[in-house]
């Protein structure tokens, strides 16, 4: 199980590293409308969040704390679907200020970091063995290969957004 959601983290990671080459630094700073985030603050929202999911993991693996704890029914939901609901989430990220990308080679640079943590992770250990769990500030409690699934899932979600930013005139694709 854990190697299918390493694959699926790996592949779905690559394609924003991938997606770096089709823009231009101004193109990641374009906003498609007036208050609404550019695609380089999808970006660093992204790593951001990222960063911190595979830190969890880290720690989830590092300890049995929490192994009898679980996760909200929201969160259950969305691991039985392997996916975030398909609506535009409101919510104290949404409304943080993100600061635009300084360079393309930062995103690159911090996706492969994480890309590379992420496969030394889980092939160091066996996660299915292991039975710690930390907390997520709003779902509770999760495993570190339910870590692994929730960032795969979480960059996913964002490519819808992705693809509506793209969509946007004057900002999509060169």
């Amino acid at each position: 199980m854990e190697n299918n959601r390493l694959a699926a983290f790996t592949t779905t990671i690559q394609i924003y590293i991938d997606a770096l080459d089709d823009y231009s630094l101004d193109m990641l700073r374009q906003p498609p409308l007036p208050g609404s985030w550019s695609l380089g603050q999808v970006y660093r929202h992204i790593l951001d969040d990222t960063e911190w999911f595979v830190a969890q993991m880290a720690a989830a693996l590092a300890t049995n704390e929490n192994s009898d704890k679980d996760m909200h029914r929201d969160a259950k939901w969305m691991f039985r679907n392997n996916g975030f609901p398909d609506v535009q989430i409101k919510g104290p990220a949404t409304n943080t200020f993100i600061p635009q990308p300084e360079s393309k080679e930062e995103f690159r640079g911090r996706l492969m970091a994480i890309k590379a943590e992420v496969i030394r992770l889980f092939g160091d250990v066996d996660a299915s063995r292991a039975a710690g769990k930390t907390q997520h500030p709003g779902l509770l409690y999760f495993s570190a290969a339910e870590w692994l699934q929730f960032a795969e899932m979480h960059m996913r979600h964002h490519l819808r957004q992705k693809a509506r930013i793209d969509a946007a005139p004057g900002v999509g694709q060169r």
